[in-house]
Order: C-alpha cells, then structure tokens, then sequence
C-alpha cells in the first residue's frame, strides 16, 4: 500500500532549526499558559474512526498533552454512519477547527480514515506558521500501523466489538498503551486473556465506560455502603435498546463490496459472510458474530456502577428468556431461536453469591422497552425513567437513572429523612484524565481491563443464557458453564483462519 512518508514530531523539532518557516511555534512564546512540547506529548493513534470514533478523537484532539498522529480505518471514506442529529458530526468539527464551512462537499454523516485524517490535519494545521505540514498518517490495516509508526505511544480502539481483543492484544504485545470503546471484547476468553496481559505488562488500559468517574457512582457507593436501604436482596436494571434491528436472520442475497472498504479485514476474526450492507454501519451491534447486542452495549455502564457500588465478582448462574421464547410460546413463529441476531427483547436473571459483608444479591436485566413492576412507593405522577436502576434492600428502595445517574431513595419522604454520610471516597479526575493520568506512570486508571475483565465476561454469561435459553451453572476459576457442557463454545469462539489472539 502507498504510505505518506511521515517523519516524527521530536525528529522534527531537532532537524527545523534551520527552516524556520515550517516549525511549530511553541505556544509558550506566543503568551499561552499550559504548554508541553512536543516531546513530552503521547503519540497515539486512532484506530476505527466511523462516526463515534471521530467524536473520541475529537476529544482528544482537544487536549494539549496528547498528540494525534495516525488514524486507521479499513474503511477509506463514506457518508451512510450514524449521527445523533442530522449534520451532527458536520457542526462538531466546524466548532473545533472554526471553520464555518468545512465538509460542505460530505454527502451525509461522513466517517472513515480520509475525513478522520483531513480533521487532524486541519486542527493541528492550525496551530503552524505554515498551516499546511500534515502531521497525521492514514491506514487501512492496524497492523501495519502498528510495524510503521515507531513513535507511537498509545492506541484508541473505536472498532466494532469483534475485533477489539486481536487489535487490542497486538498492541499491548508491542508495548502501547489502550483506550478501548466498551464492551472491551466479544467474548468471554478475550476478556480473561486481556485483563492477564493488562496485569502483566502493566501498561496503561481504560474502557470507554465514562460512568466510573461520574460524582453518583460514588454517591451510591456511600449511601449503600452506609445502610440508607439496608441490604440489597435484588437490583432491576432496564435498557430501552435495542434501536437497531435485531431478531431477523442473515440475508440470504449478496452484494458488491464497495470500492472504498476492505470487507475481509472488517470481518478479521468473525466467520466470514458474503458482503451486505445489511452489517453496517453501528447495524453490526445486534449480529451475534459482530456484536453483543443490548446487553454488550448498554450493560457495560450500568454493570460498571453495580460491580464497584455491591462489590461484586462473578455471578454463580444466569437464567434468560426472550422475544423468540414469547412467540413461540403464542404461535407467533415456529423458530425457538434465532442464529444470526440478538432477540428484540430479553429479561436476564443474574444471581450473584454473598461476599465481604453483603447478602447474595440477584440482578434482573431488561432490553427492548420491557421494564420491571412500578415500585409502590413512587409516587403518584412520578414516571419511572425510560432507563433505569431500581435497588431493594431490607429497609427501602433507591431510584435511579440508568448508570446509577440521579439516585434517590423512594418515596420522597425517605430521601428527606436521610441523612447521607460524608463524602468519603476519591472522587475521580475525569474519565479520560485518568488514563493519560496512567499512560504517563500514574495510578491505573479506574475503568481499566482487569476490572472490565469481570464486569464484560458477567455480561456475556448473559448472552451465552439467552443462547442456550436455560438456566447455567458458572465457575468463574475453570471458566466453565459446569451444567450444559455444550454452552463452552460460547465462552471461547472459534477465530477465522489467520487470526489468533
């Protein structure tokens, strides 16, 4: 592949002395306060810039101690990603670069390496005498990025959930530092593995699970810890996703694999399948092969917050039913499951064993618009969130949003009559502080893969129940489904040929 030859900041700033016209003004001489050289900024590089992965680069793009310079994507360049807004994507980077017209020629909402690149380039491009030195290389293979670029410090993974194990795996094996979109992998053998490697070489990891650092986490934690309900018997826990297509099967037509995308390289580890847009983009979620459905995208924050508020490990056994299930059940279909996607709607029962001081505990999860019974002490006109956390213990409940966001005890009365203990744990730098905090030798940042590692394989058990549709038997030491010896190919699928973790 032809490659932009790319010549790294601190050769730079050594070899411009003698011109002038192309050296990046230090900010320090124009009067600007927080400088870092260029030296002493992390080198980190993007891989897997659709739509959500450009709003993360964005972030960092922002910060003054870090400095972006490559992006990869196996796709070149293409207009069909999702936005929360129309013209979303469009209006964020004409804020940033305060350009008013910038991507008037993108056809819709825009993603891919070129359009991640030209915003690099355009932002930093900026800040130089010259405004036109382009700092940030492109690739379509992170591999090769991976082999190339020798200055590199860390990597921001914004892939779909199948390939963030080998991408993230690889670059750990060469020494980078990893910022990985949630959940952190696919399945449950990834997860173990990652965490092992994350431990051992003891590089900075983070998932992009920003609730952990959120000023309720905490709250939670000291109200529960304090006995505001007593202790918790049960948690319910409902999602209003899936807002992508779930419950259908794979199409049965193919269709041209279009000139600006690598299919075999998005595909990576999965089985193959023929091309068909039907995949992608952000689609991919509810595929079994590609993604973890509801329970994989959602789950990572609210689990987050009941992992560290109940101190909890792995749970024992989980138990799920579904909309397949309910069909059958009333001779809506004929199929008791489907082998391509996620069902449109599941409840999941995890029940979790005691541990320090607090009772066993079980945690019920809902998805596709299902929802728990309306609590009786809330109040009449009071709604229940459309997402949401609900924990009953012996002596009362505690409402919340869905992270654990907003917490009150219910009803009213009860939150005014309690007295919340003082704030006594850390509260927490900012989310993606803490991992800069931890590439740069500081504390392991909170959300990173060893404490992932528990949160992700719980949340998969529940994706191996709803496979099975029984109730399994976990041990977390052998990871082993010890009752349904069938169900352990869930725990570690099979890789396509040529790619291994």
């Amino acid at each position: 592949m032809t490659r932009k030859r790319y010549i790294n900041r601190r050769q730079f700033i050594e070899k411009s002395s003698a011109a002038m016209m192309f050296t990046i003004v230090p900010r320090n001489v124009l009067g600007k306060h927080g400088y870092i050289s260029p030296s002493n900024k992390i080198n980190i590089a993007c891989i897997g810039v659709g739509s959500q992965g450009i709003r993360v680069m964005m972030n960092f793009l922002q910060r003054a101690d870090v400095q972006v310079i490559s992006v990869c994507d196996v796709n070149k360049e293409s207009y069909d990603y999702c936005e929360w807004w129309a013209g979303e994507l469009r209006e964020k980077v004409r804020g940033l670069i305060g350009i008013s017209n910038w991507g008037e020629h993108y056809e819709g909402a825009f993603g891919g390496r070129e359009p991640a690149r030209q915003i690099v380039d355009t932002y930093y491009g900026q800040q130089k005498l010259s405004g036109r030195y382009k700092v940030c290389t492109s690739y379509n293979d992170f591999r090769e990025l991976l082999v190339h670029e020798k200055d590199l410090d860390a990597i921001i993974i914004g892939t779909p959930d199948h390939s963030h194990a080998v991408i993230s795996m690889l670059a750990i094996s060469n020494g980078k530092h990893v910022y990985c979109q949630k959940p952190f992998t696919h399945s449950i053998y990834e997860a173990n593995r990652l965490a092992q490697a994350a431990k051992k070489t003891k590089l900075a990891t983070q998932v992009a699970t920003g609730v952990h650092a959120s000023e309720s986490t905490r709250l939670l934690c000291e109200w529960i810890w304090d006995g505001a309900i007593g202790d918790i018997k049960e948690v319910h826990n409902w999602s209003n996703r899936p807002f992508w297509p779930q419950g259908h099967d794979r199409p049965e037509e193919h269709e041209s694999i279009p000139s600006n995308l690598d299919w075999d390289l998005w595909l990576g580890p999965a089985p193959f399948h023929p091309y068909n847009h039907i995949y992608q983009p952000f689609v991919w979620r509810g595929w079994k092969d590609f993604g973890t459905g509801a329970l994989g995208d959602m789950g990572c924050y609210s689990f987050d917050t009941l992992f560290r508020v109940l101190k909890l490990g792995a749970p024992t056994s989980v138990e799920a039913s579904s909309s397949c299930e309910y069909k059958v059940q009333q001779g809506l279909s004929s199929k008791q499951e489907n082998k391509e996607t996620y069902p449109q709607a599941a409840i999941i029962h995890y029940h979790f064993p005691a541990r320090q001081n607090m009772s066993p505990v079980t945690i019920h999860w809902y998805d596709g618009g299902l929802k728990p019974q309306r609590p009786e002490e809330l109040e009449e006109g009071r709604e229940m969130p459309e997402e949401g956390l609900l924990f009953i213990g012996e002596k009362g409940k505690i409402l919340c949003n869905f992270s654990g966001n907003s917490p009150r005890l219910i009803p009213e009365s009860a939150m005014k009559a309690y007295k919340q203990p003082p704030k006594t744990l850390p509260r927490s730098i900012g989310h993606f502080e803490e991992w800069i905090q931890a590439c740069n030798g500081g504390v392991p940042a909170d959300a990173n893969f060893e404490f992932a590692g528990g949160v992700t394989s719980a949340l998969l058990l529940g994706n191996i129940a709803l496979e099975t549709g029984k109730k399994i038997d976990w041990n977390a030491q052998t990871m082993k489904v010890t009752n349904i010896p069938e169900a352990n190919k869930y725990v570690q699928p099979l890789y396509r040929d040529g790619w291994y973790l």
